[in-house]
């Protein structure tokens, strides 16, 4: 089986691309609702009111240092997040660094019960890693600066969490196709595409692994055995189909994110199709209750959701209710068929996230290949 280079070719911290063939669905009942009630202020605790300026003395009082696990996928994919923050706090020794969300958390769980923790700040994919750390009081209860205007499934009543970037997996082709290209996710078992599709494993990261079981729910079993008989390469990383495409060694791509704004990599084009499933999520962030260095953490989560860094955000998709998405966008909880409620739900319940697992390997094999991340041990950072 052919594996692609890992070489970085997403920006803006998390290898996530763009264009759509179909407008999207407008806002359910329940999500205008659920927006309509976005600004409410919680009441358990006061936001931050400190300026950046002012959470920036704290931080280099406090000795400068901050440690931040995030998820991801290529040691490289939060270099230009480290570098956007690095450019505003250059007295801040930052540490970022990225693996696999599904191995950052239980390093987490490890650090802490031997008592050598590193990071201060975690952001992952793994949702609901955050539910169960709140339960256990090992985050820090803290509402940055804006905390009211994020979307209300985008934070923690309690302030145990915040979402920072919104995040959107779907399907991409060589944008030389145009209009020949497939215009749904249906049209993938097309015999046109035999041997010129590449996708990340379904059964390696959670949000692919979502984003097939949607796929399988809306086409049906049989619709996956011909998906399989495709001669599909897979690879590790989310950023496998976005690099095969790009790089001309397939014409079309699955499980990887992108934008519907504007491309992440030359000549490829990220799709949404009207009425046909895509996935997205808000990518969680918290400080743990035994950081180190708990004012630089305060200082970069509200650096993070602060308007002028998600006005920046190169998926167009904010977490903020109160900054306007670029081209043309509605919010992303607008969009009813990236299933932006079920997500959360589907990682809280890892039984049947195991169940899926498992049946997608036996569909199209197990994963295989070293983690593009590396290996990076038990205390990465430190």
């Amino acid at each position: 089986m052919t594996y692609f280079s890992r070489r970085q070719v997403l920006g803006t911290g998390a290898a996530l691309g763009a264009a759509t063939l179909g407008a999207p669905l407008a806002a359910g009942p329940a999500a205008a609702a659920q927006a309509a009630t976005a600004g409410r202020p919680d009441i358990h605790a006061r936001e931050e009111t400190k300026s950046l300026d002012q959470l920036y003395a704290d931080a280099k009082r406090e000795g400068g240092k901050l440690v931040i696990y995030a998820g991801g996928d290529t040691p490289d994919q939060q270099d230009d997040t480290k570098a956007a923050f690095l450019a505003q706090f250059p007295d801040i020794d930052l540490t970022m660094v990225v693996d696999y969300s599904k191995y950052h958390d239980v390093r987490i769980d490890n650090q802490l019960a031997t008592g050598t923790l590193v990071p201060d700040v975690v952001q992952l994919q793994t949702l609901q890693d955050f539910t169960r750390w709140k339960s256990q009081g090992v985050l820090a209860p803290y509402k940055p600066a804006g905390f009211s205007k994020l979307y209300h499934d985008f934070r923690d009543p309690d302030g145990a969490w915040v979402g920072i970037a919104v995040y959107a997996f779907s399907y991409m082709y060589d944008a030389s196709l145009g209009s020949t290209g497939p215009a749904t996710p249906r049209d993938l078992i097309d015999s046109r595409w035999k041997g010129a599709i590449a996708s990340s494993y379904p059964n390696d990261d959670d949000a692919v692994l979502f984003l097939y079981k949607l796929y399988a729910q809306a086409y049906g079993w049989d619709w996956v055995r011909q998906l399989a008989a495709q001669q599909i390469t897979f690879g590790r990383g989310t950023p496998t189909p976005i690099v095969a495409v790009a790089s001309k060694q397939k014409l079309v791509g699955v499980g990887g994110a992108g934008s519907l704004a504007a491309p992440i990599a030359p000549g490829v084009k990220w799709v949404v199709a009207d009425r046909h499933p895509f996935m997205a999520w808000g990518q969680r962030a918290g400080i743990l209750k035994r950081a180190k260095h708990p004012a630089a953490a305060k200082l970069y989560l509200n650096w993070s959701i602060s308007p002028t860094v998600q006005q920046a955000s190169f998926d167009g998709w904010s977490v903020r209710t109160d900054v306007t998405p670029t081209g043309g966008l509605r919010p992303i909880w607008e969009y009813p068929n990236a299933h932006l409620d079920q997500f959360p739900r589907f990682m809280a319940d890892r039984a049947e996230a195991e169940r899926w697992r498992q049946t997608f390997s036996l569909y199209f094999g197990e994963v295989q290949g070293a983690p593009t991340p590396g290996w990076l041990g038990l205390h990465p950072g430190q």
